[in-house]
């Protein structure tokens, strides 16, 4: 079984979860810039626990729309400021590990974050790693499938 398989073998126990609508909410953002070479590259950041790689993502903010929340997580995150699009680029779906070591689905919609000032000093900058990457070599990264999808599509269309 390849590892997207088994990734999608996990997530499917939880569909009736999800089909209930108890899937938890998240909004993130695929910060990306042009580089030298006038080509998109994407930022990705390493998660504090596993240090898998993945997109700066959080939970729902009160008094905040969700491509404000992007925005925040890009900052708190991986250190860029920049303007997130209102509407969501798409969607994927993993197993969030709570605090208690139980897993629960997570939906996370998506917003493309172009990347206006890249910062030294963040609040998650000792706890992360950032690379700066092609698209493609992005989705090769990230372990949720429908993730891999949305970067790679990145390298056929323009970002912006």
């Amino acid at each position: 079984m390849s590892k997207n398989e088994s990734l999608l073998a996990r997530l499917a126990a939880y569909a009736e979860v999800m089909m209930r609508g108890e899937a938890f909410e998240q909004f993130g953002a695929i910060c990306y810039r042009t580089g030298s070479d006038a080509r998109a590259e994407i930022l990705l950041v390493t998660t504090r626990e596993t240090r898998r790689w993945t997109i700066p993502k959080g939970w729902p903010i009160k008094g905040l729309e969700p491509h404000e929340v992007a925005e925040r997580e890009a900052w708190e995150e991986a250190g860029v400021k920049g303007r997130a699009k209102k509407k969501p680029l798409g969607h994927y779906t993993y197993l969030k590990t709570l605090d208690d070591g139980n897993k629960a689905p997570a939906v996370v919609a998506v917003h493309l974050l172009a990347v206006e000032k890249v910062y030294d000093k963040f609040p998650e900058c000792s706890e992360r790693s950032l690379e700066w990457m092609s698209p493609v070599e992005a989705a090769t990264r990230v372990d949720e499938p429908e993730l891999k999808g949305l970067l790679a599509a990145l390298n056929t269309r323009s970002a912006a």
